[in-house]
């Protein structure tokens, strides 16, 4: 019996899974054509209800590969009780997602989004 996989069913489908699955971070080429990685930027603040926020920052990579020359980033994505929470929820992104962030951040330095 062939077993078929959807993509979001993979292990490395999802930011935390290929985190987890590679032991890196995923790389994407933006809508600017330039390779980028991702992290998850994870702070507290003085927000009672929602203490935590995470965000994704993206690192621009030098076409060589040996040095970051810039970044890009969202706004904040998740917000939760405590940092496994929303630490959790960005796990959970699936990847087709986060490449779509990327080009949202990109596209929002350029000024063509708000």
């Amino acid at each position: 019996m062939s077993t078929s996989h959807t993509p979001t069913d993979l292990p490395d489908s999802t930011l935390g899974g290929y985190l987890a699955a590679h032991n890196r971070p995923p790389a994407f080429e933006g809508v600017d054509r330039q390779p980028y990685t991702v992290s998850v930027e994870v702070e507290k603040r003085a927000n009672l209800r929602a203490p935590w926020i995470a965000y994704l920052v993206f690192p621009c990579w030098a076409e060589t590969g040996l040095g970051i020359v810039g970044h890009v980033e969202t706004p904040v994505l998740w917000e939760g009780q405590d940092r496994a929470e929303v630490e959790a929820l960005a796990g959970s992104t699936p990847l087709t997602h986060v490449k779509e962030l990327l080009d949202e951040a990109i596209r929002r330095r350029a000024g063509e989004i708000e």
